[in-house]
């Protein structure tokens, strides 16, 4: 079976978490979960990550962008991701992630 556009961008988004090392888990949208919630719910380095990964200039719901801005005003990072600037998702791993040389 022909994977889907944003399964192709969840793919290359779970290869970077591999490279990184970053814990990840991909919450199940359920009628008994929380509606909304991003894709990924992640650490990396310490630092609590969330993304929505999307495909072909796909925009978030108007519920996932109140999930998106919570987390982010809890001080969290929470960003939508699509093919286009998977480069900055990989920025943004390698800052979290990399270790002081003291």
């Amino acid at each position: 079976m022909a994977q889907t556009p944003e399964a192709k961008v969840k793919a290359k988004i779970k290869a970077l978490f591999k490279k990184y090392s970053v814990y990840y888990a991909m919450p199940i949208g359920t009628g008994y979960g929380n509606s909304g919630v991003p894709d990924f719910l992640c650490c990396a380095g310490g630092h609590f990550l969330a993304i929505e990964a999307k495909a072909n200039g796909g925009k978030p719901t108007a519920l996932q962008l109140k999930n998106i801005n919570q987390i982010n005003d809890c001080g969290g990072t929470a960003i939508v991701v699509d093919e286009t600037n998977l480069t900055m998702l990989e920025a943004i791993l390698k800052a979290r992630t990399e270790k002081d040389d003291e």
